[in-house]
């Protein structure tokens, strides 16, 4: 529920309040005694989603754009007519100029914007180096980057240019100033050996997770658009949906830039390409859920405007999401691959220790298939078998025999290692 009130013009006071009569809205009116142009302060419940519907009529009949608006939340209002229009007003949306100060209430001050980013690139660079989750969902935690996001849909939409051109500018300039800090922090965690020295960041789990980004990464970062966009038009708190835009976005920069530092060009291409998925999606289901949802420009004649930018950003943004989406397939098709060839190795290498067992009192213990990094695109470059085998025995020529096995079946010449362990059995 909301409490509106509106300074009423000079001339307006009966028009106004005869709106509000006619459409069965309760209302409290007092003078205005400032001695300014306004005759009358009008206090008037409403539910939450009919907030932009009444100040759509009182504009229509004189309420200009002179008058102050306040919005105020309101806990209980017990009345019958009241209750009356929370029925006839039973979809739960606020505002459209209540969204539009939502959203700008989410964007913190310049200063405050880039201190906080910066931090939270520290941070997320520290938990990945460190292979933290809990660190990296720290940094998440305080990265501010929903507002930005959101802005730029909401300008868009509603047709305010300064608030769609500062969400974008906010947004670069996050987004390379995260990966600057990240870059910087990880240079000089690597040559000053702050910790124990990382020869591969490849081999570091949650980096790992960062650089191979499949179909599924596209599928989180739209949820978070469209969450991000919802929690903000339902009056939500909009804290945990931040939290779940600066997981698509904080970790994949921070990789980013440590990508940088290590001068490993996979790690950045890799985690680049997530990053820019990731903030291209999150506007697009913004944008897209938000004009679905039914709000437009306060002027009806900007509608048309409106809704020709809102066309042309959707497409800019698809086009650039289809083309990244390249690589997610290639990515998606890679992983599906590399497990069919884990898979047929395996196989290969059970049916040819099958074939010993029939003279030998041996068992298959494990089989680990090793690629050269952690990254998309690579073929196997070795096996290691572990064999158990009965103490004081011994085998020889099962490498060989497995290596030329799979080299056969799957079409790949793979260092081949066998470990014998020696098993006593009671």
């Amino acid at each position: 529920m909301r409490l509106l009130q509106i300074t009423i013009p000079a001339g307006k006071r009966e028009t106004l309040l005869s709106t509000l009569d006619d459409e069965g809205i309760d209302y409290v009116v007092s003078d205005e005694t400032s001695g300014r142009e306004f005759d009358a302060i009008a206090h008037i419940p409403l539910p939450t989603n009919a907030v932009e519907s009444v100040l759509e009529q009182l504009r229509e009949v004189g309420l200009d754009e002179d008058a102050y608006i306040v919005v105020l939340d309101a806990n209980t209002v017990v009345s019958r007519r009241f209750t009356k229009l929370q029925e006839e007003y039973d979809e739960n949306r606020i505002a459209r100029d209540e969204l539009v100060a939502a959203a700008s209430e989410l964007v913190p001050s310049t200063n405050t914007y880039i201190l906080m980013t910066i931090v939270s690139a520290l941070i997320a660079t520290a938990g990945l180096l460190l292979d933290s989750p809990a660190v990296v969902v720290g940094s998440m935690v305080i990265a501010p980057l929903v507002g930005p996001a959101m802005s730029a849909s909401i300008g868009t939409v509603v047709s305010e240019q300064r608030m769609f051109v500062r969400g974008i500018y906010l947004q670069v300039m996050g987004l390379l100033l995260a990966i600057i800090a990240a870059f910087a922090f990880a240079f000089v965690v690597r040559n000053v050996n702050l910790i124990p020295p990382i020869t591969d960041v490849t081999a570091v789990p949650e980096i790992r997770e960062r650089i191979a980004p499949d179909f599924l990464s596209l599928v989180i970062a739209i949820g978070a658009g469209v969450a991000g966009i919802v929690s903000l038009t339902t009056g939500v708190s909009t804290a945990l949906v931040g939290v779940m835009i600066a997981v698509a976005l904080i970790p994949p920069a921070a990789t980013v830039g440590i990508g940088l530092a290590w001068g490993a060009p996979l790690v950045t291409l890799g985690s680049g390409v997530l990053l820019l998925v990731n903030v291209l999606s999150i506007n697009l289901a913004a944008m897209v859920v938000l004009w679905y949802s039914g709000y437009r420009p306060q002027h009806w004649f900007k509608t048309g405007h409106a809704r020709q930018a809102m066309l042309k950003r959707a497409a800019t943004l698809l086009v650039a999401i289809a083309v990244l989406s390249a690589f997610l397939g290639g990515v998606t098709l890679d992983s599906y691959q590399r497990a069919n060839t884990d898979e047929a190795i395996q196989e290969e290498v059970q049916t040819t220790v099958d074939q010993f067992e029939t003279t030998h009192d041996i068992e298959l213990l494990s089989v680990e298939v090793s690629y050269p990094r952690a990254v998309p695109f690579q073929d196997p470059d070795r096996i290691v078998v572990r064999i158990g085998i009965p103490p004081g025995e011994s085998l020889s020529g099962l490498a060989t025999l497995i290596r030329e096995r799979v080299a056969a079946e799957t079409g790949h010449n793979v260092d081949t290692e066998v470990r014998y362990v020696q098993t006593e059995r009671g």
